[in-house]
């Protein structure tokens, strides 16, 4: 496994159910503590050497690749000399993302993930690869998730997370009487994101039959018993709401992100 392997980061979503931040951006624009979390995202991979992305554009994709493209000039102070045949642009500070990779591919307004995985099979120059979603933080340990990925030999991995319930949860006698009160209770497993895939899954994926790369793909390798999980009992969160939104950004602004590992 090298540290080349790209990172695929699924951007193309609507994002409906945030609606309040993503009417005029795609949600992995939408800010925390004033970068975007598909800056924070990248922060976590880059923390463990992976540079390479490959981001899957849809909704205000245009939005993403404006972000990207004038990073250097919005990140840095900068010296502007202007003039017939000597203009140049000099950035007086630095910073650690200078290293990036960052791939940015339109893959299309309404195409379901599994479509939009599919469409960046050609940016794919190794045998191993990884996805997450645009929109999931966690303080998961990169570098144990895919050396587990490589000590298995299946096609896939993905991180099981236990996200807290929204909700508290009661345990009930059978009188209905409440036995006990457990305001952050932890649900089920999850498909957290943070996947490590070998590049034989897009034999599975078909651009001419687009769908959601959980049934189209996940599925199927499941059922032929080639996925396994990683368990990440650590810090997950998938911003879905502004309610997240907003819990994320207190955590930041108090110097209580458990995601900033780097």
């Amino acid at each position: 496994m090298t540290k080349n392997m790209p990172v695929v980061i699924l951007c193309g979503g609507m994002g409906t159910r945030l609606r309040e931040e993503t009417e005029y951006k795609p949600k992995p624009m939408v800010e925390i503590g004033g970068k975007p979390i598909v800056w924070h995202i990248m922060k976590i991979y880059a923390h463990y050497g992976y540079r390479k992305f490959i981001l899957c554009l849809g909704y205000k994709g245009n939005v993403i690749k404006e972000y990207f493209l004038n990073y250097e000039a919005m990140s840095n102070d900068v010296t502007v000399s202007l003039g017939r045949g000597n203009s140049k642009t000099c950035y007086l500070s630095d910073h650690k993302e200078q290293n990036f990779e960052i791939t940015l591919v339109d893959t299309g307004l309404h195409t379901l993930t599994g479509g939009r995985v599919k469409r960046i099979e050609k940016f794919i120059d190794a045998e191993t690869f990884m996805v997450t979603y645009g929109d999931g933080l966690a303080n998961i340990d990169i570098g144990k998730l895919v050396a587990f990925h490589q000590s298995h030999g299946k096609l896939a991995t993905l991180t099981a997370a236990r996200p807290p319930s929204r909700f508290g949860i009661l345990e009930l006698t059978k009188e209905n009487r409440v036995e006990q009160f457990r305001e952050k209770a932890e649900t089920e497993w999850i498909n957290g994101g943070f996947l490590v895939f070998n590049r034989r899954v897009f034999d599975y994926l078909d651009l001419g039959r687009d769908g959601y790369l959980e049934r189209e793909l996940m599925e199927k390798i499941s059922a032929e018993k080639q996925m396994m999980a990683f368990k990440h009992s650590g810090f997950w969160i998938g911003m879905d709401t502004y309610r997240e939104y907003e819990m994320l950004n207190q955590m930041w602004d108090n110097n209580k992100a458990p995601w900033k590992i780097w």
